[in-house]
């Protein structure tokens, strides 16, 4: 029998801690701060204890910030499949929601090479009037032909020849955008930019609006409907073309013109929704004379030459207006399509070379409209 005790083991008897024990937990003033030995023993023994081993069905709710993490990188997946699965949902923000770009195009600078890329077969509507046409992307009116930087060029100054190149522009937009002129009007304000004195111009437009003929048809040089048959869809009319200009004869200043004009229109009747497109291709060509050698009045040029090709405008017509063709139309010109087919939107080859190649060839079929 050991009576002096093992210095490893406790002091204090398993009645005495389990008195200390109850009285502490029951707030007894007397009980001791510090126990015994005992007391320090079983508090290091449970520091260094390991923790009990995790059941493996038990739950541990993650840390919120990874939680964040994957929340992110499941919608990112998610994302990209979705994206695969229907690119238009990424195209629909750079297009008109049907896949057609509709990116507004730079300015026309120089001929391009190549005619525009073919759209998907999309109608005209009231409201997308230039739905499925190239021209979606072409500017409106004016701001869709180019005006070239102005230098000093035969007898005129440089701000001589920016005036005389506004000018210019100034009749294109009287002769093939005003709203009047196109309701059918005698455009007599485009009429005001010519040569008073030029005879062969004033013989021209006599007998054009008075007796239009084949050879003497106002549309070779200002566009028209009849109020009675066609009306526009809205005021915008879609352009794309230049200017160019050199030293023309005896010093003038020789201004040449190239540009496609889409009008889109519908009948005249109330209520009428069917939208067609008229495509204009119209170049013409002034000279700005110098009035110290040629008979002149200030503010007017000379007409060299004018010439047109138009799409879906009738063929052979000489009512003096265009006579667009709608779906339900047999034929409105009763004329046989037996000509080429042509791409009205096509501005890679020279107006004058595409009338010569089709001048024996009847009426032309438009590619698309």
């Amino acid at each position: 029998m050991n009576s002096g005790g093992d210095q490893s083991g406790s002091s204090v008897s398993d009645e005495e801690w389990e008195r200390f024990v109850r009285e502490s937990e029951e707030g007894v003033r007397e009980a001791p701060k510090e126990p015994s030995a005992r007391a320090r023993m079983v508090t290091r023994r449970l520091r260094e204890e390991p923790a009990p081993p995790t059941g493996w069905r038990e739950h541990r709710p993650p840390r919120k910030k990874r939680q964040y993490k994957y929340v992110i990188g499941w919608l990112a997946a998610f994302a990209l499949l979705l994206v695969a699965l229907r690119p238009s949902l990424v195209t629909d923000l750079f297009d008109g929601g049907d896949g057609t770009d509709t990116t507004p195009l730079a300015a026309e600078s120089g001929r391009p090479d190549a005619p525009p890329p073919t759209q998907d077969a999309q109608q005209p509507t009231l409201d997308e009037p230039f739905r499925g046409s190239p021209a979606a992307r072409w500017a409106d009116g004016v701001d869709g032909i180019t005006v070239p930087e102005a230098r000093a060029t035969g007898w005129m100054s440089r701000a001589q020849v920016r005036q005389a190149l506004g000018k210019t522009r100034d009749f294109l937009e009287r002769s093939s955008l005003d709203a009047g002129v196109l309701a059918g009007e005698r455009p007599e304000e485009a009429i005001a930019f010519i040569n008073p004195h030029q005879q062969d111009m004033r013989r021209f437009l006599r007998t054009a609006f008075d007796k239009p003929t084949e050879k003497y048809d106002p549309t070779l040089l200002f566009s028209r409907f009849d109020p009675h048959g066609t009306r526009l869809v809205g005021d915008v009319v879609k352009t794309r073309g230049r200017m160019t200009y050199e030293e023309g004869e005896r010093g003038a200043l020789k201004v040449s013109t190239d540009v496609t004009f889409v009008y889109p229109v519908v009948r005249a009747e109330e209520g009428s929704t069917e939208v067609t497109r008229v495509i204009v291709r119209r170049s013409v060509v002034v000279a700005w004379d110098n009035p110290a050698t040629v008979v002149t009045e200030p503010g007017t040029f000379g007409m060299i030459s004018f010439e047109s090709s138009n799409s879906n405008a009738g063929c052979d017509t000489t009512s003096g207006y265009y006579e667009p063709g709608f779906a339900d139309d047999a034929d409105t010109t009763g004329q046989p399509h037996d000509g080429a087919t042509v791409d009205p939107y096509d501005r890679s080859g020279s107006l004058t070379e595409q009338l010569r190649a089709d001048a024996d060839k009847g009426c032309g079929t438009a590619s698309r409209s």
